[in-house]
């Protein structure tokens, strides 16, 4: 009972403390999420128009590295580019290793969105941008992805949200993001309570506002599509 009423299960001071070391965590959570969605998007793109190239092992390359890596676990992934990697002669730093890490493995998501995307425009709009003499760049450019892209917007927005609750995972190659700064944060003094607690808010909130701006997004870009 003493211990109990001298010890509060959740300390207001405590937890304002260490809110300053889990900003700084959140930080590079952040910036790990915003340039692995950048390296996701682009590669996946990609990988996806590879896919879809009339040169066949051009398309069973992509199909083959868009499959191993879906089929193999982000964590294994990791391990591999900060362990193994190195070996060879190519090494990053441990934040530059994570952000490829998260932006390769969701890029093999991200193609397939891409793909169904790109599969949705009917055949005749190519057709006819062919017709025209636009040529397949030009075609692909301003005729294909307009009108593939807005329909994927959210669920490559998903993918966005999904990706930043996966930022815990850098922790285990040394990388100091939000989760991993309230674990050195409770092991100085070693409460837990308040930095979890305040992580799991973080997460929960931020995860929250991006969902509502990707279906704000979502919304915007199907009402544009109508009015075109």
């Amino acid at each position: 009972m003493t211990a109990s009423a001298s010890q509060p299960l959740f300390d207001w001071a405590y937890a304002r403390a260490v809110l300053p070391t889990l900003l700084d965590g959140l930080a590079i959570t952040v910036q790990a999420t915003l340039l692995g969605m950048v390296l996701a998007v682009t590669l996946g793109l990609v990988l996806a128009l590879m896919r879809r190239a009339p040169v066949r092992p051009l398309a069973w390359g992509a199909a083959l590295v868009i499959e191993f890596v879906r089929s193999t676990p982000l964590l294994m992934q990791l391990f591999f580019l900060f362990y193994v990697l190195p070996v060879t002669g190519v090494r990053f730093s441990p934040l530059t290793t994570g952000v490829l890490g998260l932006g390769v493995h969701y890029a093999a998501y991200c193609a397939e969105v891409y793909r169904a995307g790109l599969d949705s425009v009917p055949r005749g709009q190519r057709e006819a941008a062919l017709a025209l003499n636009l040529g397949r760049w030009r075609t692909l450019r301003d005729v294909i992805l307009p009108q593939a892209i807005p329909p994927i917007v959210p669920a490559l927005g998903n993918y966005f949200v999904a990706m930043f609750k996966d930022t815990p995972l850098l922790s285990a190659i040394t990388v100091v993001e939000l989760l991993q700064a309230s674990k050195i944060a409770g092991s100085a003094t070693f409460r837990y309570t308040e930095p979890l607690t305040l992580v799991g808010l973080i997460f929960l909130a931020l995860s929250l506002a991006a969902a509502w701006g990707v279906r704000r997004l979502g919304a915007r870009l199907r009402r544009a599509g109508a009015t075109t």
